[in-house]
């Protein structure tokens, strides 16, 4: 940090560094010496010229003034043992300067750097000059605020070289998870020592793992009570987080995302992954091309979804409305027959005819073949409600609910007699229709009058 003006020899520039630094906090240091001289002496004298920037700043500047000037040098002549050492001794300098930026970091947030250009925060404008996302650095920021704090054990492991920096945020994070209600300041040190010392021979999703279960070993009376503490809670937020959502893109493909919880998740993949296994896939392809079963994973993983989909049992299907929630495939007897009309699911989605007659043999699907008149299922007084099969047929007549400008779809609404059961009516499709349960409700409600319209709808108008 000083260099001579005189004898050209450069004095132990860490030591006087540190002298210069004292000297400036206190002016009776100049008591002190440097090999044998007065440092203030020799500063008066001019033999020593001081660096003015800050211990931290010139090795910076120096560090990269000296990695500059080796992008150039070529690495030809290291053999492979110290190129090994080497990369290692690397990695461990990259966390030392790891923590010295978190260091800085925390103390530029102390400065409020940045605020007087009017950034709304040191950490965005952190974020700006050095083109990092705003996510990284507030993730940094808030890494370095936390190793200040209270895990100084962890930061001098930074700063040692022993330690990278996701270790030290999984272990950061692990502590700081330990429930304060069930464990003392004691505890909580042994749990930090531990994963330190494991972090010697664990990468970070190993330490990750270590620490949801690090009470288990430094304080097991209180760790099973938090273990399931903590499992219950993360499933019923999980749970709270599922979501499912699909799109059709009017080219003929669905497109979905999914969140469920990880139980699910891992049911899924099991399924599916068995549907795709190599030994079911070469018997379902017996015959076939060998080249047309060597798909990628994530395409035999969808296929494999597909047929998932396809292949449930009827008798598996939930309910809804009265019948499985099945999809019913509608053809003409020409289609089945081989014609090249198209058909349609009650949905009113249109699929080829190939496809349609393929899907007539899956289980779990309905196929209704129509010849050139529909034919009327009438099970005149023999029961009370509708069955399967009648409301599968109300379903592709009606579509949906038949009050006017509803459209709540067939599989939510109820089957309703035109003529009341109770008054003689009989329970067919011929005299029975679709309704949802508000205007089910309504046409049993006798303050409104049921009138119907041209197209078939029923149009409800309260009495006056």
């Amino acid at each position: 940090m000083f260099e001579t003006s005189r004898c050209g020899k450069r004095t132990d520039g860490s030591r006087l560094g540190h002298d210069r630094e004292a000297l400036v906090e206190n002016p009776d240091f100049g008591a002190r010496t440097v090999s044998g001289r007065c440092l203030a002496g020799l500063m008066s004298e001019g033999v020593l010229t001081p660096d003015p920037r800050h211990r931290v700043a010139a090795f910076v500047a120096s560090a990269r003034a000296g990695a500059g000037e080796l992008s150039e040098v070529s690495l030809w002549s290291m053999g492979a043992a110290e190129t090994a050492s080497t990369l290692v001794e690397l990695t461990r300098l990259r966390s030392q300067v790891a923590e010295l930026e978190l260091r800085v970091a925390r103390h530029a947030t102390s400065c409020e750097v940045g605020l007087d250009r009017g950034a709304t925060s040191t950490t965005n404008w952190w974020a700006h000059h050095t083109r990092m996302t705003r996510t990284e650095a507030h993730r940094l920021a808030k890494l370095a605020e936390r190793l200040g704090d209270a895990h100084e054990t962890v930061r001098i492991a930074l700063t040692a070289g022993g330690l990278r920096t996701d270790q030290a945020a999984v272990i950061v994070d692990a502590v700081d998870a330990l429930p304060t209600d069930l464990v003392d300041a004691g505890v909580v040190a042994r749990a930090e020592k531990h994963l330190l010392d494991a972090a010697a021979d664990h990468d970070a999703k190993g330490l990750r793992i270590l620490g949801r279960r690090i009470l288990d070993v430094v304080a097991p009376e209180v760790g099973e009570a938090h273990e399931a503490r903590l499992l219950e809670a993360e499933e019923a937020k999980a749970r709270a987080a599922a979501s499912f959502s699909m799109v059709e893109d009017g080219y003929g493909t669905c497109h979905g995302r999914f969140t469920i919880p990880t139980l699910h998740g891992h049911m899924l993949r099991k399924h599916l992954m068995a549907i795709a296994a190599p030994k079911h896939q070469a018997a379902k392809a017996a015959g076939e091309p060998v080249a047309s079963r060597e798909l990628a994973s994530r395409h035999r993983m969808g296929l494999a979804f597909c047929e998932y989909v396809e292949t449930r049992r009827a008798d598996t299907v939930v309910h809804a409305g009265g019948v499985p929630a099945t999809v019913v495939v509608t053809m003409s007897l020409e289609t089945l027959l081989g014609g090249l009309a198209s058909a349609s699911l009650d949905t009113g989605t249109r699929l080829s005819a190939s496809e349609a007659r393929r899907l007539a043999c899956r289980a779990g699907i309905i196929p209704v073949v129509l010849g050139g008149q529909s034919q009327v299922l009438d099970l005149g007084r023999k029961c009370r409600f509708h069955t399967e099969p009648q409301r599968v047929a109300l379903a592709l007549r009606d579509g949906g609910c038949t009050a006017e400008d509803c459209d709540w779809p067939p599989g939510m609404c109820h089957a309703h007699h035109d003529v009341a059961w109770h008054r003689g009516g009989d329970t067919d499709v011929k005299t029975g229709r679709l309704l949802c349960p508000k205007h089910h409700a309504i046409a049993h409600d006798p303050r409104y009058a049921a009138n119907p319209t041209a197209n078939g709808k029923l149009r409800f108008i309260k009495r006056t």
